[in-house]
């Protein structure tokens, strides 16, 4: 099965830890994030991986390579100019020929990948947008669905919110079907929660969404990176953990 991870992003808010390196290749407890991702995806028989760069891509590609100490195979879309979410992923229009997952390089997720899938075939969506619950949404896409888990609205990093309820917000692991691709133009920056989504919601086209259990961190500001780590030492997160912090 086809993945794409998209890691072409600067990281400007985890300065200056990201001058040196991209977003993608920032430790947690001494292996870089985006190799929990590939493990990830692995597990799951994804194991035809295309990866998005810009941002000191070179990092990248001498890390992880073809893939193979993976299990996967892995090749690289370079993104010069920034094209946004959908963007980046149209660009990849002529590989990706079937169903295919979009998740990003810089964060932390242990969701199950294959029950998601299952979701998606169930749907018969052209999109399953993976959620999950939060208590506050800021910074976030909120996103609501009705009982059938059609998703009926989205508001994109909203500026309030209402303590007494929690929020689905859209984690950015996308399953997809090649049609979706015919919606995004080629000739300009496009972006899936602010744009594509909504767009096809209008055309009343159905989109699914599925509420994954488990742990998602987007690792996005200093204080999150720090908190990822201390969510693995406390086995929060079900990951491959170095060896010399899983034996303690």
């Amino acid at each position: 099965m086809k993945a794409v991870i998209m890691a072409g992003g600067k990281g400007t808010r985890l300065q200056p830890l990201t001058r040196l390196l991209p977003k993608p290749m920032l430790k947690l407890l001494d292996r870089p994030t985006m190799e929990y991702i590939v493990e990830l995806l692995a597990k799951h028989g994804f194991d035809d991986i295309t990866i998005t760069v810009c941002y000191l891509a070179d990092a990248i590609r001498n890390y992880f390579g073809d893939g193979r100490a993976w299990g996967v195979q892995i090749r690289y879309q370079d993104e010069p100019v920034p094209l946004g979410t959908a963007g980046g992923i149209r660009a990849l229009h002529a590989h990706l020929d079937q169903t295919f997952i979009v998740m990003s390089g810089d964060g932390l997720t242990d969701f199950d990948l294959s029950e998601a899938m299952q979701s998606h075939r169930r749907s018969r969506a052209l999109a399953t947008l993976v959620l999950t619950q939060v208590a506050c949404p800021l910074g976030y896409g909120v996103v609501e669905f009705d009982a059938n888990a059609n998703i009926t609205r989205f508001e994109e990093k909203p500026d309030v919110w209402n303590r007494d309820r929690s929020y689905f917000v859209n984690t950015g692991i996308y399953i997809l079907e090649p049609e979706i691709l015919h919606f995004v133009p080629p000739d300009r920056p496009y972006d899936f929660g602010r744009e594509l989504f909504p767009a096809l919601l209008r055309k009343g086209i159905p989109l699914n969404g599925h509420v994954a259990t488990g742990y998602w961190s987007d690792v996005g500001t200093l204080q999150q990176y720090y908190q990822t780590q201390i969510d693995m030492i406390n086995g929060r997160v079900h990951v491959n953990l170095p060896v010399e912090v899983a034996v303690r």
